[in-house]
């Protein structure tokens, strides 16, 4: 049973592009520069948002990797998406429970990379998410610190694949990129 409809799809391709996209020249986070910009945060943010990248993600994890009890990924672009996933499988009946992973240790208490650890048993199985895809660097970065948290990543879900060795570098560490929407979405 699905719950997201080719309308919601539509939808939040509708926001992404109104909300989160800008033709415009920047330097992303991984050093490249780029003549357009997406923000997704500013989509996943708002409540349709939130809602809507809830019930895409959650349908495509239930569909792609089934055996995932939990979600998450590297702060700050994946905790709005891992958040609306974990509310959407609540509501589904399935709860998955969310988790953030940090981007530097914890610098006191238990040091932790990951916020939620706690919710998970050791060797359970979780889709890591992102919101941009392109290197794929944070991403690698996420699974390597579920990895050590004793975890297991069953695939990689974005909002966005920029299509810019993203899906390769994972691929060539056994991981499996499930993104909701690509580059041609927008420049298309």
């Amino acid at each position: 049973m699905t719950l997201a409809t080719p309308r919601d799809r539509d939808r939040l391709l509708e926001l992404l592009r109104t909300l989160s996209y800008e033709k415009r020249q920047v330097v992303l986070s991984s050093g490249k520069t780029s003549d357009f910009y997406i923000d997704c945060k500013r989509t996943a943010l708002t409540a349709e948002g939130h809602y809507l990248v809830g019930r895409l993600l959650f349908d495509a994890i239930r569909r792609e990797a089934p055996n995932a009890v939990g979600v998450g990924g590297m702060t700050l672009g994946a905790d709005p998406i891992a958040s609306a996933v974990s509310l959407t499988s609540w509501l589904a009946g399935t709860p998955m429970p969310a988790f953030i992973v940090r981007k530097e240790r914890k610098g006191h208490g238990t040091g932790a990379w990951i916020e939620g650890r706690t919710a998970f048993k050791d060797r359970d199985v979780v889709a890591v998410v992102e919101d941009v895809i392109t290197t794929g660097a944070s991403t690698l970065r996420a699974i390597d610190r579920v990895v050590e948290a004793g975890l297991i990543t069953a695939a990689a879900f974005a909002l966005v694949d920029r299509e810019e060795g993203g899906r390769e570098a994972l691929t060539e560490r056994g991981i499996k990129l499930v993104p909701l929407f690509r580059r041609a979405d927008f420049l298309g």
